[in-house]
């Protein structure tokens, strides 16, 4: 494949397509598209069938539970390392949850009976996928326990720090209501969550967006669900992490995991 990891449309900002070998890539290629998703786009709902899968390079994907009271929660998310659609060849393919474009941008997009296909023949696509596969099914464990345990503060550093590691700015363009939508409670208590932090100078949040300022004092204010979390990836998927986030002064730089 040509290396171009410096595109954000490039194949190489995804870390699943990127890691398959030239043969499994050679099969796929011809049949993929990209496509700019925009912001609360579905890419499928409860009850459902995927028509296609989703490999993202720059957009963010919410997998959502819908719950008794109306409210929604996020219970993992999809950037540049996965794919959405796994129910494609998990299960017996109609979806349990919402799939919701969070953070606009670039998408692959491939044919899911294509997909399905070629997963069916074996080979180190299956066994990608079935790691990652595992990797989600952690992730949303994880997101469970810490719905239950820990504080709106808390899961909102996680959530933060989650979203910045996918992201090629400083900049998360959010609101309020987005996040409380993700987290699954009422605003007033992100409104809270937002003010502490501010207060503590560790982000700086103005109209549809938020700053992450001091990252190292986030990730001390989170808790440890974002560690248990990206270090579960790492291990099961070392060749398919997004770009690692390092502290720059006050400034987040993305340098190349590769």
């Amino acid at each position: 494949m040509p290396d171009a990891r410096g595109d954000p449309q490039s194949i190489h900002q995804n870390g699943l397509l990127s890691a398959l070998p030239l043969d499994e890539w050679a099969a796929l290629e011809p049949n993929l598209r990209l496509v700019r998703l925009k912001v609360g786009r579905l890419l499928s709902d409860v009850g459902e069938t995927f028509d296609s899968v989703y490999f993202p390079t720059t957009a963010i994907v919410s997998i959502l539970y819908l719950q008794e009271d109306g409210l929604t929660m996020e219970v993992a998310s999809v950037g540049s390392e996965g794919m959405v659609g796994v129910s494609v060849v998990a299960g017996e393919g109609v979806t349990l949850d919402r799939a919701e474009v969070r953070h606009a941008g670039y998408s692959y997009v491939l044919n899911a009976r294509l997909f399905k296909r070629e997963f069916e023949r074996g080979g180190y696509l299956q066994h990608l996928m079935l790691l990652y596969f595992q990797a989600r099914m952690a992730q949303v464990a994880q997101s469970a326990l810490c719905n239950r345990r820990h504080s709106i503060k808390e899961r909102l550093c996680s959530w933060l720090l989650l979203t910045q590691d996918r992201l090629t700015s400083p900049e998360i363009d959010t609101t309020q209501d987005m996040i409380a939508n993700m987290l699954g409670v009422r605003r007033e208590g992100v409104t809270a969550a937002v003010k502490v932090l501010q207060d503590a100078g560790l982000i700086q949040g103005r109209r549809g967006h938020i700053s992450i300022l001091d990252r190292p004092g986030l990730e001390r204010q989170a808790c440890e669900c974002y560690g248990i979390i990206k270090r579960e990836f790492a291990r099961l998927l070392p060749d398919s992490a997004p770009p690692q986030v390092m502290q720059s002064g006050q400034l987040l730089q993305l340098v190349p995991s590769r």
